[in-house]
């Protein structure tokens, strides 16, 4: 480093907070190393960063990457969010008019800092049961939209509000039995899909038995609701497995551990690095490709480096 006003080399003088400070020999003066801005006012490296965000997307704990990288966790919390707003505008750029056959929708629940069974009346409103809505597109396994919130209308609406823009042409849909599809799709999709309710009935548990896991299903029935849905294409298996990946690929939606989300917004940042990550880095094992590369939206894998510097 050199002096500002000698203009001569200055010698390392000591380290403070890990930051080497040096000294002018000439005119005494104290300078600090001068930090690179990487990530949107962020001075944690870009190679730190992408650790950090792989192990939080192979199902680590924000205190376990807090363990194994020595980064502290407001830190790697605020990364989350920056990446989960460069994200959003990936997935906002990408995810619009995507050709589509056979869509699955699924609502996956998860809770935010308390269940909804603890809710206080003046606790905060983003507190208690969250669900995230998914719809999969079969085929290509791309995930086309997804909303987080509660399991009520308004945001079924909004749900199939963002399906709408994010596809274009004729293709059917296949829902679980929750009633606002029905006026949510009747309302916003009816005139490009064929719309099927797929309902499970399931066994009742045993007087005194606690579970953990949906009871085993013991009939289904098929309700056609829009157009004329082909009885062969009416399924939800796929969007259930791709639940199961979310689990445990996003370690707050474990159950039965304290890794569940204690704020709204980190929760929200969480599902969005994962829905980016998922679509575009993750290579899919039946189709040996990532969905974005099936759909057609990218034509190689993305890195997680790219997803930070992508947007």
């Amino acid at each position: 480093m050199t002096c500002h006003n000698c203009r001569i080399e200055c010698r390392k003088f000591e380290k403070r907070k890990n930051r080497q400070r040096y000294q002018c020999s000439q005119c005494h003066k104290v300078f600090t190393e001068p930090r690179e801005d990487h990530l949107d006012g962020m001075y944690l490296p870009t190679d730190k960063a992408e650790m950090v965000l792989r192990l939080l997307l192979e199902g680590n704990s924000v205190s376990s990457v807090e363990r194994l990288t020595d980064i502290h966790h407001t830190t790697i919390l605020k990364l989350l969010v920056v990446a989960s707003e460069k994200c959003e505008r990936i997935l906002g750029r990408k995810l619009v008019n995507i050709p589509a056959r056979d869509v699955q929708a699924d609502e996956l629940w998860s809770f935010v800092g308390k269940k909804e069974k603890q809710r206080q009346p003046d606790d905060d409103p983003t507190l208690g049961d969250c669900y995230t809505f998914i719809a999969l597109e079969a085929h290509t396994k791309l995930v086309l939209n997804f909303v987080v919130g509660r399991r009520d209308q308004a945001s079924t609406d909004v749900f199939i509000e963002g399906l709408r823009l994010a596809t274009t042409g004729q293709f059917q849909i296949t829902t679980d039995g929750f009633a606002p599809y029905r006026t949510a799709i009747d309302n916003t999709l009816s005139d490009r899909v064929d719309f099927a309710q797929l309902i499970k009935v399931y066994r009742a548990s045993p007087e005194g038995e606690h579970r953990y896991s949906p009871a085993d299903v013991v009939a289904t029935a098929v309700v056609p609701c829009v157009g004329r849905p082909d009885p062969e294409r009416i399924c939800t298996s796929h969007v259930e497995r791709h639940n199961l990946s979310i689990r445990m690929g996003v370690r707050r939606f474990t159950r039965l551990t304290n890794a569940f989300s204690k704020k709204f917004k980190n929760h929200c940042a969480a599902i969005m690095v994962w829905v980016a990550f998922y679509n575009f880095c993750r290579v899919h094992k039946s189709l040996r490709m990532t969905p974005a590369m099936a759909s057609g939206i990218a034509d190689h894998i993305w890195s997680v480096r790219e997803l930070l510097e992508a947007a």
